[in-house]
């Protein structure tokens, strides 16, 4: 895998986030939407036919063939393309207009990020609303910053950057004691009265912790009515040391507690042993436990550098060294365990790309495959924030400037699920993969957002949440040495009725997304 080198200045026209950025608002399109002639597919009916499709007042008004056109309709000829609910990602941490144009061009409708989640929520909503965005938007309960706060007192912030920053803070990734236990519960409890979509628990970086600190979250999380979303803890195959294997662990907590529990990126987080993992989900899920999964197709990860697994001790449990962590914002490929420590010590926060497979190897190309073709696997990216350097994470400039770093998950994650699971291996047909890509991920939310409800389908009512793809061109284009490329094939993406990409372009004056919010029982 390559990685480019240091990057070149920044341009003058980018905005900073202390200084905000500048609200913009974009009202729903007044006139009717009719898209002619597309090859429909609704996988909440499990429709795939030839038809017509029309929009009204941001939401699906009628669908069959040949409907009679509105007066004043803006009439999209769609013939030899594929008509679909827009792409829910459950996983995306990238809270900027420039991120989530990014995803706009690979087809997601909707971006949640739920694994980490934000802190105070009611701040993480305003701050989306203010500024706008392009697609619509939602936030879990922030479990790590939750313990931050009780263990250490640090008042958050809402920033995701902020949460980067702490995991070279060792405190917080303690077991609590019974009352700092009390009081980040109660913080998550009022998040979750807040509006959050369920709770997001990073125990992969906090993997000493006890136990049955996960299973009181699992309690709350029931009792509210609300999904967790988990980053587990190490596989026993890791650090046979660890207090319960990671994924088992998820999956007790299920079973004892009722919770609905969603395994965040099984593909990283197993590697090269998703075989057991995947037999224990489905057995799991066989015995009633409310389990759901999702991944990636991607054989590297991106996290921050100061992560409890990218310690140079736990590095060989992988088989991975330091030169297999590359640093996002300079391109600095890690050249031994000293320079590892330096910078784990100087900037815990600092984005990095983490190389754990090889997908030009065909066995680990197998592992990935393997967990996208997991039955009811969800399509998920882990987007990432984009870094210019310099503090610069945002800007309304499109085409975006150069030398943005990130992942290429980022861009393209849904695009090359289609790609490869679609069109070059067949494993999945298109209504399968608009299941594993809109539906199921918005069924997950469903009990905790009555809003979910009209998502991830093209029933009547439905949110006007559209992607029109052109199913022989759909792919991804972003690489690891130029991981903001967008992704090619779609033609036409709707936020709620409005145009958001149009005949392949971006629209950059569309800032239609709305905030899914949850509401505990």
């Amino acid at each position: 895998m390559q990685v480019r080198a240091a990057r070149p200045p920044r341009p003058p026209d980018f905005v900073r986030p202390d200084r905000g950025l500048r609200a913009v608002r974009c009202e729903a399109a007044a006139m009717d939407t009719l898209l002619r002639g597309a090859r429909v597919i609704d996988p909440g009916t499990t429709f795939d036919g030839d038809a017509d499709v029309l929009v009204r007042d941001g939401r699906i008004a009628a669908l069959g063939p040949d409907l009679a056109v509105p007066d004043g309709a803006d009439v999209l000829d769609v013939a030899g393309l594929v008509v679909g609910p827009g792409f829910v990602d459950l996983h995306s941490h990238v809270h900027s207009i420039a991120g989530q144009r990014l995803q706009a061009m690979d087809g997601v409708t909707t971006a949640l990020d739920l694994e980490a989640g934000l802190m105070p929520v009611a701040a993480a909503y305003a701050n989306a609303a203010r500024e706008g965005r392009p697609l619509n938007y939602g936030f879990s309960a922030s479990w790590g910053t939750a313990r931050a706060q009780a263990h250490l007192g640090i008042e958050p912030d809402a920033r995701f950057e902020t949460g980067l920053a702490l995991l070279g803070e060792p405190q917080w990734q303690r077991s609590s004691s019974p009352r700092e236990l009390a009081h980040w519960l109660s913080l998550l409890e009022r998040e979750l009265g807040d509006g959050a979509l369920g709770i997001g628990i990073l125990l992969g970086y906090a993997p000493r912790t006890d136990p049955a600190e996960l299973t009181a979250v699992a309690r709350l999380a029931a009792s509210a009515g609300a999904p967790t979303y988990t980053h587990v803890r190490e596989l026993v195959e890791a650090d046979p040391t660890t207090p319960v294997d990671g994924s088992e662990e998820l999956m007790i907590a299920a079973a004892e507690t009722g919770a609905a529990m969603h395994h965040c990126h099984v593909n990283s987080t197993s590697r090269r042993h998703v075989d057991r993992v995947l037999a224990m989900l489905d057995r799991s899920r066989a015995s009633g436990s409310r389990m759901t999964v999702e991944a990636y197709p991607y054989g590297a990860g991106s996290t921050g550098v100061g992560a409890y697994f990218l310690a140079p001790e736990r590095l060989g449990a992988w088989g991975i060294g330091p030169s297999s962590i590359v640093m996002v914002e300079t391109g600095e490929r890690i050249e031994n365990e000293t320079r590892l420590r330096e910078i784990r010590a100087s900037d815990p926060g600092a984005e990095c790309i983490v190389e754990f497979l090889d997908e030009r190897d065909p066995a680990d190309r197998e592992v990935l495959h393997q967990a996208l073709a997991f039955p009811d696997a969800i399509v998920a990216s882990d987007a990432m924030p984009l870094m210019w350097g310099g503090g610069v994470l945002d800007t309304r400039d499109w085409p975006l400037p150069p030398g943005a770093g990130t992942h290429p998950r980022t861009s393209g994650t849904f695009a090359k699920s289609l790609r490869t699971m679609v069109r070059e291996t067949g494993t999945w047909t298109w209504l399968e993969a608009f299941r594993r890509c809109s539906f199921l991920p918005a069924r997950v939310l469903d009990e905790v957002a009555p809003g979910a409800a009209a998502k991830g389908h093209l029933g009547i009512g439905a949110d006007a949440d559209l992607v029109v793809l052109d199913p022989d061109r759909i792919s991804d284009a972003a690489t690891y040495l130029d991981a903001t490329r967008p992704s090619v094939g779609v033609q036409h993406l709707l936020v709620g009725g409005v145009p958001v990409v149009r005949d392949g372009d971006l629209l950059t004056d569309a800032y239609p997304g709305k905030a899914l919010r949850g509401e505990p029982r």
